[in-house]
Parts: structure tokens; sequence; C-alpha cells
């Protein structure tokens, strides 16, 4: 079945496009009718047939110079998707002030550089929309991820100011918050582990749904969130995570609960 068209005639940024969430939400905006430009420091695969500005989210002048460029390239922007991030681990005491700077830099300011670069042409479109990356992170206590935990409780805060700030110009800004996905960013993460293949299991057990989330569907959520056919959510937050934060269930058969 063809997907539908709901994006026909619309221009979208995907920052942090080039692979895993952002490459996927990349391609299904572009398959369901946006022109779509990547803002990443690395090219998206060469078949993807998407247009690339390098783009480094931790400055200013490189987030002005790349969106200043898409735009003008695209004829105009209506959706922003702000997924560019980078992960951190270990608890509050393992971080040096170098490295807490260095993540909320990407995470938390990137996001902030991005939409403001892109506010004047979003202020022109007819269906706009800005769809944060965030994460389960956020909401749910999770070992080891003080640092991105703080950074991904900052986006979701920043969301809803933002979709405070601008309802009134008629711009929508929401999130999705995903559980842990199968993507490249975790499999790098993964293989640092001690025991990557045990690593990977702990990961997917925790899930009720038995498996890691996927890009694709991560995408479907981000779509959903920018379409035009979504005129009247804005300030949600959009969790796409097996049940991991909402479910409680009993063990599986051989699991000790």
């Amino acid at each position: 079945m063809a997907e539908a068209q709901d994006f026909a005639g619309l221009s979208a940024i995907v920052t942090g496009g080039s692979s895993g969430i952002g490459l996927a939400a990349a391609l299904m905006l572009q398959g369901r009718g946006a022109r779509v430009a990547v803002l990443d420091l690395a090219p998206p695969p060469p078949d993807a047939g998407l247009q690339h500005f390098g783009c480094d989210v931790a400055g200013t002048a490189s987030v002005e110079g790349a969106v200043g460029l898409a735009v003008e390239a695209l004829g105009g922007l209506d959706v922003l998707v702000n997924n560019a991030g980078i992960g951190a681990q270990g608890t509050v005491a393992d971080n040096s002030d170098e490295e807490w700077l260095r993540v909320f830099q990407v995470n938390v300011f990137g996001m902030v550089r991005v939409a403001r670069a892109a506010l004047p042409a979003l202020r022109r479109s007819a269906h706009a929309a800005i769809v944060n990356t965030c994460s389960v992170a956020a909401t749910t206590g999770l070992p080891r991820r003080a640092l991105y935990s703080a950074t991904k409780g900052a986006v979701a805060a920043l969301t809803r100011a933002m979709a405070a700030d601008h309802l009134h110009e008629g711009i929508r800004v929401n999130c999705v918050s995903p559980g842990t996905a199968d993507t490249p960013w975790v499999q790098r993460l993964l293989a640092q582990a001690a025991d990557p293949e045990a690593e990977r299991a702990s990961l997917v057990a925790r899930q009720p749904h038995g498996r890691l989330v996927s890009a694709r569907e991560v995408a479907g959520a981000i779509c959903y969130l920018a379409s035009p056919a979504s005129g009247s959510t804005t300030g949600t937050d959009l969790v796409v995570d097996g049940g991991l934060t909402s479910l409680r269930l009993p063990p599986r058969s051989g699991e000790r609960p």
C-alpha cells in the first residue's frame, strides 16, 4: 500500500538525519510527499535521495548557515524535526563539568539554535510544526544515565514552553519519546559493554513487548505529530517505548519476578 501523501508540497528539515531515527524520519517524510533536507555532520546514504547540508548543532554559525541554505534550497520550511543528539553514560559523579557542557551543547542548546534559526521561515508556513526528539529517560529513572536524562528532561520542558510561546504564530511544537531503539547509536553503546550480547539481552528483557523499538516506529510517531492532519496536537509528548514506562506486566514464563 502506498504511503499517504499528507506532506505533499511541504518542506522539512531533519537534524541528525543521516542515520537511525533521523534517517528513518527523513525517508518517511520524503515518502509521504515532503521535500527534505538533512542537517548532519555526516551525509546520509547516497541512495537515500536526500539533500544534505553539513551542520554542527553545537555551533551557532554552523546552524544559521546550514538552516539558511536548506530553507533556500527547499523554497521554504514547514516542518522541523529536531533530532540531533548524543549519548552519555554514568552516575552524577562520573561525568566531568566539560562532559556535562558538551552533551547539553548538542542535546539542548542545539535544539534551541536550530529552532531559533528556523522560526522566521516557519512563521511563513500555513502548516508549521516542530518535533523534538526526547526520550523516556526524561520521565523514567534509568541507571547510569544521569547526564543524558537531564538533557532529555530539559527537552521535554523546552517543548512545552515552545508550544506555549508559538501557538499564536500557528507553529505547533511536540516531542516524541522513544524507548531503547535498535539504532546505530545504541549498537555503539552495546559495543562498549564488557559483554555486548548480555547487555542487549538485558535491554530487550526490560521491554514489555519483548524487543527493542524500531527507528521506523519512532519515525511514524514523528510524522503523526508533524502532519497537517494533527492540527490540534501541540505541547504533547508521544511515547514510543513498547510499554516500558506505563505497563507493569507479570514475568514471562521462565523469567524471575
